[in-house]
């Protein structure tokens, strides 16, 4: 059974870096053809997809996103991490951390996800 569980800071302020990891026990991000993926839900609004990083260690990113967004991850300790810079309180969102299984939008797995609020 693998489980995906999210951690970092619930309130960051504007301007500064938020940063989320993702631990993933019970399989391996290297796994061929899984993509883990960040995914965000602000206040009253749909899900919005970020980006991911594939079992291969490419990235890519949402567009609209892409200039401030970083995905990493340490196979050591099989987690992957997402950095998103210069934040606004449009930022702010329920993240969640999730496994596709092919890169085509078949999340099987995710994380219980975790509140970011940017505010000073």
């Amino acid at each position: 059974q693998v489980q995906l569980q999210e951690s970092g800071p619930g309130l960051v302020k504007p301007s500064q870096t938020l940063s989320l990891t993702c631990t993933v026990s019970g399989g391996s991000i290297t796994t061929n053809y899984h993509y883990w993926t960040w995914i965000r839900q602000p206040p009253g609004k749909g899900l919005e997809w970020i980006g991911y990083i594939a079992y291969s260690g490419s990235t890519y990113y949402t567009p609209s996103l892409k200039s401030r967004t970083s995905i990493s991850r340490d196979t050591s300790k099989n987690q992957f991490t997402l950095q998103l810079s210069s934040v606004t309180p449009e930022d702010t969102a329920v993240y969640y951390c999730a496994r596709d299984l092919r890169g085509i939008g078949e999340y099987d797995y995710w994380g219980q996800g975790t509140q970011v609020t940017v505010s000073s």
